[in-house]
């Protein structure tokens, strides 16, 4: 079984998941941003940061190119820590994906967004909506954290 490890990477949050896919298999036969390249090997890792509530586009353009391969889906999301939530991104991942591919498994976790995402948040919170922008900030200051050491473990858990 050959395989590759791919990935789209805005912010380093999914490079980061990918550098751990790569450093717990051996003998990858691509590894890297999303290349045709990946498609020689019989199974990918494909990884992705979440944009409007599925995958960023240069993933699916590159989604839109596999057939007949084994995938692994991994991704990060600034907004985070539900389980429905990224439940419902994968699915929304998975719909982009042909038939006659074949889905092992998925991982996602939070990931750190950059300070103009908190700076703007903090320009949009007013006395109307104090509490929806108050919650947005502390999500931001929760995500800082990710992907951490945690994260990481459970990636390997479902990579294995």
């Amino acid at each position: 079984m050959t395989y590759s490890i791919t990935y789209s990477s805005r912010t380093g949050n999914t490079k980061e998941l990918a550098q751990i896919i790569n450093e717990n298999l051996n003998n990858s036969m691509y590894y890297g941003e999303h290349d045709i390249k990946a498609l020689d090997a019989d199974r990918l890792y494909i990884g992705f940061w979440t944009d409007k509530g599925t995958c960023d586009s240069k993933t699916i353009e590159f989604l839109k190119q596999v057939e007949n391969k084994e995938i692994f889906l991994f991704g990060t999301a600034g907004f985070g820590e539900s389980e429905q939530y990224f439940n419902q991104i994968i699915d929304n991942v998975k719909s982009i994906i042909k038939d006659n591919n074949k889905i092992i498994g998925s991982f996602m976790c939070q990931g750190k967004m950059p300070q103009s995402v908190r700076d703007r948040y903090i320009k949009l919170q007013n006395d109307e909506n104090y509490k929806k922008y108050q919650m947005l900030i502390d999500n931001f200051d929760k995500a800082l954290e990710h992907p951490n050491n945690n994260d990481k473990s459970n990636l390997i858990k479902a990579i294995k």
